[in-house]
């Protein structure tokens, strides 16, 4: 995420880090190289010189030049100035209404109907909403289909009317479904559209008005940069939307729609989509990205994440085992399991301070634990349960029946010594401490 741009950005302000001797004259060089950096994530001009100008008269109304640490203020101000960029403060959702309708809009291929599957999935799972989706998009004749699957697949309601052309009647009449059937959030996933389709761009102005939506979100692959904000004006014009939503940000994404966006069409993103699954969807918080993009982390995000996960039932039993020093591959399987369900592997350790940095030529698969399953899938239960039964002519048979090597598996026997060593060591009220510490940075 923002790979390219995090990258420049460190460049730019390496010389200001160091212990240097800082002069105006180099405060302006290094914010000169931080506006190209900009520039070359595709944020607009206009809004890349007024950033760098803002942060120069912070910086020398602040006396940067005499601090102690001027390069770390430095830092502070582009990340300030960053969170600003991006919209200041994080914007929920409207969950307002009975029901809450929440309309969606942007261009073909954007992502919507992905993403209003996503959207449902969210509001279905964390805020405990009956959902139901609606299928407008009747000129594609795959894209019904496609919202079918995406409902199927979240155990969500999907409305939709054969044979009608007329979305504005379909809206109105999934609103009267939902309202019989107990279904307090309505998702109308629209036609994707070009700004310059007149006929298209009346359609949902109409839609628009007969439902009054609670919520109208722009949906906008936040790869196309610049041209995704031009087109965010457009539609904002027609709709006044209520918040963005961008998608594809797991991908190699410039940064242009992101920092740019708020400042055009002064509306808040909301929401982002950070990869295919149908949990990869993100609140937006731009101190948060600000952080990210400086090569900081996301530590707050990735503790939320954990802490979603994190059954306190299971970890007691989990305690009584590493006590009696039961500690077994079987439970090693089971917390691989629950830092899959937190996410993509290449989103996770973005969120670790310093190791987007560390690890940026490194190819991180979400089948990173791939191996590991086999192995253990390959062990006999006695084997999971008491791994120090596992001998060399076992190890042979383990590598054989999961496709890899004694090397490996010997060198997965080792990890999970260590790890079990660790949280022996953490015993007797380190893991609780060390729980309470990530309750408290939230």
């Amino acid at each position: 995420m923002f790979n390219n741009l995090s990258e420049k950005l460190d460049k730019a302000l390496h010389t200001l880090k160091g212990h240097g001797k800082i002069t105006e004259v180099n405060v302006a060089e290094t914010l000169k190289e931080v506006r190209r950096a900009l520039l070359d994530a595709d944020v607009n001009f206009k809004i890349a010189k007024e950033f760098t100008k803002t942060v120069q008269q912070k910086a020398l109304g602040q006396d940067v030049l005499t601090t102690l640490n001027p390069g770390q203020l430095m830092v502070k101000l582009v990340k300030d100035e960053l969170t600003e960029l991006m919209g200041g403060d994080t914007v929920g959702i409207n969950l307002g209404g009975s029901p809450t309708v929440i309309l969606m809009s942007g261009l073909q291929g954007s992502g919507k109907t992905t993403f209003s599957g996503k959207l449902a999935n969210y509001l279905k799972t964390k805020k405990s909403k009956q959902v139901l989706l609606v299928g407008c998009d009747v000129y594609r004749p795959a894209a019904i289909n496609q919202l079918r699957v995406v409902g199927e697949q979240i155990g969500v309601e999907v409305y939709a009317e054969e044979g009608n052309q007329n979305p504005v009647e379909i809206s109105l009449n999934a609103i009267k479904h939902a309202k019989a059937n107990s279904k307090n959030v309505v998702i109308i996933d629209t036609a994707g559209r070009l700004a310059v389709d007149e006929e298209m761009m009346t359609e949902i102005s109409n839609i628009h008005k007969a439902v009054s939506p609670q919520e109208t979100l722009f949906v906008v692959d936040s790869m196309t940069g610049q041209d995704a904000v031009n087109t965010a004006k457009a539609f904002n014009d027609v709709l006044n939307f209520d918040g963005v939503v961008l998608t594809k940000l797991d991908g190699d994404t410039r940064g242009g729609a992101a920092l740019s966006i708020k400042s055009v069409v002064d509306k808040p993103i909301k929401f982002i989509g950070t990869g295919e699954k149908m949990d990869a969807i993100d609140v937006f918080h731009p101190s948060r990205m600000a952080d990210r993009i400086l090569g900081m982390g996301d530590v707050v995000s990735l503790v939320e994440r954990a802490q979603e996960q994190y059954d306190e039932e299971e970890a007691r039993k989990l305690q009584k085992k590493i006590a009696k020093n039961q500690f077994g591959f079987d439970d090693f399987l089971n917390q691989i399991n629950q830092i899959k369900k937190m996410g993509s592997m290449k989103d996770l350790v973005g969120m670790i301070p310093g190791a987007g940095k560390a690890l940026k030529d490194v190819d991180i698969d979400d089948d990173a634990f791939k191996g590991i399953e086999a192995i253990i899938h390959s062990m006999t239960p006695s084997e999971r349960s008491t791994p120090t039964i596992i001998n060399a002519s076992r190890k042979k048979r383990i590598a054989k029946g999961s496709g890899t090597s004694v090397q490996e598996v010997n060198q997965l026997m080792k990890q999970f010594d260590q790890m079990s060593k660790m949280m022996k060591m953490m015993q007797g009220g380190g893991g609780r401490k060390m729980m309470q510490m990530m309750k408290g940075m939230r």
